[in-house]
């Protein structure tokens, strides 16, 4: 299996894979996307398995962290990672401030697969980030795996009155399509507001 620095899809300028070549991706790291100018932090859950192959969050098509993003207004068009990301889409997010990691590095096909003791320790490991790196905001995507990973089982949607390390934390929905409560516009709106705060004074 190719290491999470790999060029994984080589010359293909479409990604199509079979469930056994995803199934292969289980348990595959995907690199963090972040520098120095990082203001807001994005933590998904974990990586699924389109997105362990093609080494890009939030890549599989149909989820909506994208789209939210531009409708949000944050990017100022609608970048496709469905294939991968190539360097100007990568250097069009790092340079807005934008940085995205995960609570659980590897892969998995469905987010509810990971064990609390993998997400505890997750959360130890995000901490250890976000004091490196020095995000302004963090925003974790999924209320339900952050009062797991945090054990803050009262948790609830919004900015919290904890922080993480010196960010200010939010808990926002998760983009992913499975999450039917939520819709583009509602999810740019809440990504909006962390974005502001990321940005604000």
């Amino acid at each position: 299996m190719p290491g999470p620095t790999s060029n994984r899809l080589g010359p293909r300028t479409r990604a199509t894979f079979t469930r056994a070549e995803l199934a292969a991706w289980h348990g595959a790291a995907v690199d963090d996307l972040v520098d120095e100018r990082v203001r807001i932090l994005f933590v998904g859950i974990n990586p699924g398995l389109w997105t362990a192959a093609v080494n890009a969050h939030f890549a599989r098509r149909g989820n909506r962290f994208w789209p939210a993003l531009h409708t949000a207004g944050i990017t100022p068009r609608l970048v496709d990672v469905s294939d991968g990301m190539n360097e100007q889409d990568r250097e069009l997010v790092l340079g807005l401030g934008v940085g995205i990691t995960n609570i659980v590095s590897t892969a998995s096909a469905r987010a509810d697969e990971l064990s609390l003791e993998e997400l505890h320790a997750g959360a130890q490991e995000l901490e250890a980030k976000v004091r490196r790196w020095k995000p302004r905001v963090v925003a974790v995507l999924g209320l339900t795996a952050y009062r797991q990973a945090f054990a803050k089982p009262k948790a609830v949607q919004g900015r919290q009155e904890d922080r993480l390390g010196d960010a200010e934390l939010w808990v926002l929905p998760n983009p992913s399509g499975l999450n039917a409560h939520e819709t583009i516009d509602s999810l740019a709106r809440s990504y909006r507001r962390a974005w502001e705060a990321a940005f604000s004074s």
